[in-house]
């Protein structure tokens, strides 16, 4: 007669190491995600330091699909066009220029626009069409 209880084996899982495995874990990325820096995307936003609006009037640059430059109504060769922009911001104090290119007019032409303006500090605003589905 066999009176012996019978065992079951039980199975246990040890957690203890596991437990610093997460806890270097969580300080690694901690770590890591303070020294990681992002590009991001320096934005000028409006800020409210002071009361007074000012009103700007931006100059006009266009340019035509037969590559005519207009800055302000005037239609002025390439070449000039830098003398012509200098001339309309002059006095102002946050200059701003709004272009209005064709968009059959080569990229080469607006980048010519947008070097003048990056190397006078003059803000480029690009005008858009809106599309028949945008268009109220």
């Amino acid at each position: 007669m066999n009176l012996r209880r019978r065992q079951k084996a039980a199975s246990e899982v040890y957690s203890h190491s596991l437990n610093d495995i997460m806890f270097f874990l969580l300080l690694f990325f901690l770590i890591t995600s303070t020294l990681a820096t992002p590009s991001v995307l320096k934005l000028l936003l409006p800020n409210s330091r002071t009361g007074i609006q000012s009103v700007k009037h931006p100059v006009v640059i266009a340019v035509t699909p037969d590559l005519q430059f207009v800055v302000n109504q005037d239609v002025v060769p390439r070449e000039g066009v830098e003398a012509a922009v200098m001339a309309a911001v002059a006095g102002q104090t946050d200059p701003t220029a709004l272009l209005k290119v064709d968009k059959t007019v080569p990229w080469q032409e607006v980048v010519f626009l947008l070097d003048i303006g990056n190397k006078n500090k003059i803000k480029m605003v690009a005008a858009t069409n809106l599309t028949k589905q945008e268009a109220p």
